[in-house]
C-alpha cells in the first residue's frame, strides 16, 4: 500500500508570523478531509505534532479505521517528555533517536527517516510553520516524482509554499472545498500516474 505524507500544525504565536494568516478551524477541516479522502487506499504518514496527532486519532476513531493498517506516526525521542497522550493509542509509532539533546538535529534525523520511505507517493502541507517549509524541501529531494500539494486557504507555512510555487490562481488560493481538492489532486492524480 502506498503512503501519503502529511505535514501540518496549528501555528503558534511565539513562532514567527505564520499565525497571522492561519485559521485553526480550516486547518482542522483540511486535515479531516485529507484523512477521509485517502485513508482507505493509502497509509497516512506524519511526524507527531501536539496539535495534529490528537486530531488524526479522533478522525480515525470516528471512521472506525484500524490504525495499524492505516497510519504511521513518526516521533523523535527528543520530545519524549511532551508526547501527546494519543501517541499511546497508536501501535505503529516509529521512534527516532534523540541526537545529542539537540532539537534541530533530532528533528532532522526524524525527517530524513520519515521522508526517505520508499512507499511515499504524495505530500500534503496544511497550515504549519517553518517546519512545513523544511519538510517540503526535504520531501522534494527524497521524492522528486511524487505529488506535492500545499493547501493555501488555511494559511500558515502552507500558504507560503503555495505562493512560492506560484501556480495557484486566486480562486485556488482561497478554495476551502477540501474534499474536492484532495479528490482532484491526490486521488485522481495518483490514479493518472498509475496508468
Amino acid at each position: 500500500m502506498s503512503a501519503i505524507f502529511l505535514s501540518a500544525s496549528v501555528p503558534l504565536v511565539a513562532n514567527g508570523t505564520y499565525h497571522e494568516t492561519a485559521n485553526p478551524f480550516l486547518i482542522q477541516c483540511a486535515v479531516r478531509e485529507l484523512v477521509v479522502a485517502v485513508i482507505r487506499k493509502h497509509k497516512l504518514v506524519w511526524g507527531g505534532h501536539p496539535s495534529i496527532t490528537p486530531m488524526i486519532w479522533t478522525i480515525c476513531d470516528d471512521l472506525g479505521v484500524d490504525y495499524a493498517d492505516s497510519v504511521i506516526l513518526y516521533q523523535s525521542k527528543f520530545f519524549e517528555d511532551v508526547f501527546p497522550e494519543e501517541n499511546e493509542r497508536f501501535r505503529n509509532v516509529i521512534f527516532t533517536d534523540s541526537v545529542d539533546e539537540d532539537r534541530d538535529a533530532s528533528l532532522s534525523l526524524m525527517r530524513k527517516e520519515m521522508l526517505s520511505r520508499k512507499d511515499l507517493v504524495a505530500a500534503v502541507f496544511i497550515g504549519g510553520m517553518d517546519g512545513v517549509e523544511v519538510e517540503c524541501e526535504m520531501f522534494r529531494e527524497f521524492q522528486p516524482d511524487a505529488i506535492v500539494l500545499p493547501v493555501p486557504s488555511p494559511g500558515g507555512g502552507a500558504l507560503s509554499l503555495a505562493k512560492k510555487q506560484g501556480n495557484f490562481t486566486e480562486d485556488e488560493m482561497l478554495n476551502i472545498d477540501f474534499a474536492r481538492i484532495f479528490h482532484a489532486q491526490i486521488t485522481e492524480g495518483l490514479d493518472k500516474s498509475a496508468k
